[in-house]
């Protein structure tokens, strides 16, 4: 399959929210039980790419998108401000395609550029694609949360897995890198 690999913009919103919807409805990579509508979609991506995180979409040659990563806060406590969570979404004919591969590839390379040291990915652990792709990727099993979740009449582990970013633990981070507006004490 090809495609190429661009900054998300707006006008993929109707695309996102297709893709995403289905993963609601259909999987378990997100514990969402009603898909959210376009302007919330919107929402989400504004207040993401507004406080300067990469949002990626991945399109064919024509132009159809087949899937978009993202990196955001996982937690807004100030202490966390070097820590990323990714998010990763295929449309249906895109899993299995090396998409997601290059998605996650792309997102880890802009954190590190943006001085990030950490990426965390919360996976639903009846996941295993995701999983394979992030242990593909470098990321190390951090912990498994058991039955976090109950959708599609189930219980759902929650897997932890990290990557260090740069040079990770090794130096203390550059002062000022990140706005304090997004984050709280």
């Amino acid at each position: 399959m090809s495609f190429t690999l661009r900054d998300a913009t707006a006008s993929d919103i109707p695309a996102i929210t297709a893709i995403y919807r289905e993963s609601v409805l259909n999987g378990v990579a997100s514990y969402e039980m009603t898909p959210p509508d376009e302007a919330e979609m919107a929402a989400r991506f504004s207040l993401i790419t507004g406080n300067g995180y990469p949002y990626i979409a991945a399109v064919d040659a024509g132009g159809l998108l087949l899937g978009y990563a993202y990196a955001s806060a996982f937690r807004t406590r100030t202490a966390y401000r070097f820590l990323v969570e990714d998010s990763i979404y295929l449309a249906p004919e895109a899993r299995g395609q090396g998409v997601g591969k290059a998605l996650l590839a792309e997102l880890i390379q802009r954190c590190t550029q943006l001085g990030f040291r950490q990426m965390v990915a919360v996976i639903g652990a009846a996941h295993p694609a995701s999983v394979a792709v992030h242990r593909a990727a470098g990321f190390e099993h951090g912990g498994l949360m058991r039955g976090t979740g109950f959708k599609h009449g189930r219980w759902l582990d929650t897997i932890i897995m990290q990557l260090p970013l740069g040079e990770g633990l090794k130096s203390d981070p550059e002062p000022g890198l990140y706005p304090d507006t997004l984050y709280r004490s």
